[in-house]
């Protein structure tokens, strides 16, 4: 994936359950040096692909394409950028900059205030890198949620 041959698009319905395994195998690729065995294991707790339909059908969700494959997805809301994941095999080529500018041009529609978005603890320096200042510590708060997952709070 090193050649940067990206292309974006909107999320399709049929894309939900290829999001979902993304989030599952970015959490357990990219998480597991910040989160116990037990908080990853339980990360998506009753989350199902029809939880990311729900999701798309906002028509908020962005994804990335490679040579054919989705291999990423950014998704906000006015004010935050709600969820950036990417396959670990993605990871470290400027991929995750790339979505989370399209994250924050989208969470700045409608919206003139900061932009904000919850961190995982292993991701903090890749959103201090790119501009965002950390404003807290919390616990995760979209979705279904299994076990309590630490998270950083953030801010543009």
């Amino acid at each position: 994936m090193r050649d940067g041959k990206f292309s974006f698009r909107a999320a399709h319905h049929q894309d939900a359950e290829t999001v979902f395994n993304i989030t599952k195998a970015s959490i357990a690729g990219l998480g597991e040096a910040s989160y116990s065995r037990d908080q990853i294991a339980n990360w998506m707790g009753e989350r199902t692909p029809a939880f990311y339909e729900e999701l798309i059908a906002k028509g908020r969700m962005t994804v990335c394409e490679h040579e054919g494959l989705v291999v990423g997805f950014v998704d906000a809301e006015p004010g935050e950028v709600t969820r950036l994941f990417l396959l670990p095999e993605a990871a470290g080529v400027g991929l995750g900059r790339r979505l989370l500018e399209i994250g924050i041009a989208r969470a700045r529609m409608g919206h003139s205030g900061p932009i904000r978005l919850e961190a995982t603890i292993n991701a903090e320096g890749f959103y201090q890198k790119c501009g965002f200042r950390s404003v807290g510590r919390d616990f995760f708060s979209h979705g279904l949620g299994g076990e309590p997952i630490e998270i950083v709070r953030m801010e543009l």
